[in-house]
């Protein structure tokens, strides 16, 4: 199930709406969706290494503007949108905590989130909750998750075929690796 999986997904990145694909799932990655998005980039660079940075500039614009999404919900439409949100990621108890952090740390939040397997959905709703600047939300936003989407980017163009060959033998172990790393994220904004 798994190779077939990502058999298809190989496929969809050679199809002519592929980067339409890739933007629509950053996007939603970045304010309410759970997929990581590099389930979709990795197998995407791993199909064509000659557009990897591309491929990592359309994530990274996605993400920012769905980020910028998660942010308006947080402002505008928290207890319509964004706590149910919260609530479905198993935050709702923890998030007045969470608040408090990010009024201190709010900064450094947006920059580890957006670097690393971090829920950065919580994040970006959190930052229209708390009313962080949003100039001070983007300019964080960009550089953290542009850091993260290239280098996986210059990886996979550098080390490309050893990579992919690792990937299709041990697909199973990466796939769960990346849950696992995604799982930790969750967890860690839960008790923190």
């Amino acid at each position: 199930m798994l190779k077939k999986l990502y058999d298809w997904t190989l496929a969809k990145a050679m199809s002519p709406q592929a980067e339409k694909w890739l933007a629509g799932i950053s996007f939603a990655e970045s304010s309410f969706f759970p997929i990581p998005i590099d389930l979709m980039m990795i197998p995407m660079i791993l199909a064509r290494p000659f557009h990897a940075f591309r491929l990592a500039t359309i994530t990274l614009v996605a993400s920012v503007a769905g980020g910028m999404a998660g942010y308006l919900i947080g402002a505008f439409l928290f207890e319509a949108i964004g706590q149910p949100i919260i609530d479905f990621y198993g935050y709702g108890a923890k998030f007045a905590e969470f608040q408090s952090y990010y009024k201190d740390y709010g900064v450094l939040i947006v920059l580890i989130a957006g670097f690393t397997p971090l829920p950065f959905k919580v994040v970006t709703i959190a930052s229209g909750v708390v009313g962080m600047n949003p100039l001070v939300f983007l300019a964080t936003s960009i550089p953290a998750r542009g850091a993260r989407f290239y280098l996986v980017a210059a990886l996979l163009w550098k080390f490309g075929p050893p990579i992919r060959e690792f990937i299709e033998k041990r697909l199973g172990l990466v796939l769960t690796a990346f849950v696992v790393l995604g799982l930790a994220g969750f967890a860690a904004l839960k008790y923190l």
